[in-house]
Formats: C-alpha cells, sequence, structure tokens
C-alpha cells in the first residue's frame, strides 16, 4: 500500500536526477529534445516534499515512445499511458514506494509549459515554495495512508501557484 512520505529537502534530490538523466538520455538517444528536473525536489526553497524525482522528457514524437518500453521496463520504470492526460506517455519508478515519476511530451504540449513555470516561479518565489513544503507536510500528516485524499486537498493551492506563476511569466516577458 503506498503511503504519503514527505520529507525535509535534500541536495541529493538534485544528485538523484542527475543520475537517472543519464540513464535516460541513453534510452532516447534519437527522440530525445530535453529534459528537466520538475516537481517539488527540484525546489531548493520548499523545505518538504516527497522524496519523489519528478522528470519532464521532451522527445520528437510521442507516438513512438513505446518503441523505448522494454529498455525503461528494464531501467524500472512501468508504462502507465497517458494516465489521465491525453498526448503524455507517463511511467513511475519504484512500485508502492515510488522513487520517480517520468512525464514524456512533445514539446508544445501545454503541460511542459505549466510544469516549467511551476517549478521556475517557485525556485524565483521561495516564500511561497516554503509555504507549499508546509502544506505538503501538514497534509502528508493529514493523509498518510490516502495518497488520492492528499492530492485532492493540495489540488487548489496548486491551481493557484499556476495562475500566480503564469501572470509572474507574462509580466516578466513583457506581456
Amino acid at each position: 500500500m503506498r503511503q504519503v512520505q514527505v520529507k525535509a529537502w535534500t541536495p541529493e534530490w538534485s544528485t538523484r536526477y542527475e543520475a537517472e538523466s543519464t540513464i535516460l538520455q541513453a534510452i532516447f538517444t534519437d527522440q530525445l529534445l530535453a529534459m528537466h528536473h520538475i516537481g517539488s525536489t527540484s525546489v531548493p526553497a520548499i523545505g518538504y516534499a516527497k522524496p519523489i524525482i519528478d522528470i519532464l522528457l521532451l522527445v520528437r514524437q510521442i507516438d513512438d515512445v513505446p518503441l523505448y518500453y522494454e529498455p525503461l521496463i528494464r531501467a524500472g520504470y512501468k508504462p502507465r499511458g497517458e494516465n489521465g492526460i491525453a498526448g503524455r506517455e507517463y511511467f513511475t519508478k519504484g512500485d508502492d514506494q515510488r522513487t520517480h515519476h517520468l512525464h514524456i511530451y512533445e514539446p508544445a504540449h501545454p503541460q511542459t509549459i505549466q510544469h516549467l513555470l511551476f517549478r521556475d516561479y517557485l525556485i524565483h518565489h521561495p516564500q511561497q515554495a516554503l509555504q507549499y513544503g508546509e502544506l505538503k507536510r501538514r497534509l502528508a500528516d493529514q493523509f498518510p495512508h490516502d495518497p488520492a485524499a492528499y492530492q485532492q486537498a493540495k489540488a487548489d493551492h496548486c491551481q493557484n501557484i499556476i495562475s500566480d506563476a503564469q501572470q509572474w511569466h507574462n509580466m516578466n516577458r513583457g506581456g
């Protein structure tokens, strides 16, 4: 049974991302356009996060990703298909003790911008990052055995961050 665990931020998460990015680069040699560490573990000022490394992989053709299932499975990833988001290939690593989430898109997919804006906004706004980390810690204590309830309870806060991030992005590009 999956549990919700939130831990203090550690630079080890960046090291784990770098190690995993080497594995993924070797798998997606001809498809890979870009790779990014996203999610809470990519934001040092967050204070607390689930110790799961989220990776955003941008590829030339999303329809070709199933050709890479076998090496991904050998690397420990479990294919989850679109998992509720059309145009995405999603993978988890670590079964009930998840260690990585892999989100694969083509560059023009709107979710790519949203993931990157969310991360960049929190990196540039450490007070908001800290508030979000504290919320994650409280919700993990409240819903330790219910990942769905944990996700639902933080959904509104995440939407507010996304909205603030979009406004911040528009202001910074002169829009």
